[in-house]
């Protein structure tokens, strides 16, 4: 009787071992799924097929071995819905001052304490600087404000030593490739807001005699604007006379505000650029410049 209870005692206990590695088997395996599964999410969020080492535990880690699980997507990322033409930093945003050159500010040249032709270039450079932000972001190729300068003054009526007209920004840049079109201020902000969305980026005149709800004590001054943002409105500035509104968001509206009603014209579009019509093909921006590490 005694021997009998024995083996009945053993019996059970062998079967509440295997029974207890059965549920830690299956613990186990549970929780391995679940470590895929959460990688697997990660990984794939990255859009990228992935190729990872994963452990598959067993109750004997005699038995444990390493097995490789590619990861790929089912989907590749959607297209953003407000997407922006340009990477903000392949934008050009040159500064024409000679207080930014002195700072040594990101963009500022030494252009900006130099005189041509009688006229200081920190006083009348605004619009060659928006010529050079032009074609050193749309085109394949680079110049400098100074390069934009001697340019017009060679292809176009400019005379130089002062700002330069609407008529001759308008030549220079149908001689750099550009389709172009100078535009007067629409009755309405809905007209506009069309127009810039549409262009590959525009130059635009403002004065502070217009409206004063972002530029003070500026009768007159030409900033280049890229990459209109539906979503929020806005658009990305180039202000060659002001490092504090330089290289930033501004709402399209306000500019529309600003524009200066008491010029002939008060905005450029700056349409598709086609190499073959470009006589210059300008490759270099030479000279002394402050180059941001942003920019190859």
């Amino acid at each position: 009787m005694g021997h009998k209870i024995k083996i009945t005692i053993k019996r059970n206990r062998q079967q509440i071992v295997y029974a207890m590695a059965g549920i830690t088997f299956i613990l186990v395996i549970i929780s391995a799924a679940y470590t895929i599964r959460q990688l697997y999410m990660e990984i794939n969020m990255g859009g990228a097929v992935t190729t990872m080492a994963v452990v598959t535990a067993s109750p004997k880690p005699s038995q444990e071995k390493t097995i490789l699980v590619t990861m790929v997507p089912e989907q590749e990322h959607p297209v953003k819905e407000n997407y922006l033409p340009y990477n903000e930093e392949s934008i050009f945003t040159f500064l024409q001052g000679p207080k930014s050159w002195e700072e040594r500010i990101d963009w500022a040249g030494s252009w900006g304490k130099e005189f041509y032709d009688g006229g200081s270039f920190g006083g009348f450079g605004c619009g060659l600087c928006c010529l050079a932000n032009v074609y050193s972001t749309i085109s394949t190729y680079q110049c400098t404000p100074v390069d934009m300068y001697k340019f017009t003054r060679k292809n176009t009526g400019y005379s130089g030593g002062g700002a330069i007209a609407w008529n001759y920004m308008d030549t220079a840049l149908g001689k750099l490739g550009f389709s172009t079109s100078l535009k007067r201020k629409p009755r309405t902000y809905k007209a506009f807001m069309e127009q810039i969305s549409e262009a590959e980026c525009s130059i635009v005149l403002i004065s502070s005699n217009n409206s004063r709800c972002y530029w003070r004590n500026t009768p007159g001054h030409y900033v280049t604007i890229f990459s209109y943002d539906k979503k929020t409105g806005t658009v990305f500035l180039a202000d060659s006379g002001d490092p504090d509104h330089n290289r930033q968001r501004v709402e399209l509206h306000k500019i529309y505000k600003s524009l200066k009603t008491a010029s002939e014209w008060q905005y450029l579009i700056a349409g598709s650029y086609n190499s073959k019509d470009d006589i210059w093909k300008h490759k270099k921006t030479d000279g002394m410049w402050i180059k941001p590490g942003y920019i190859k």
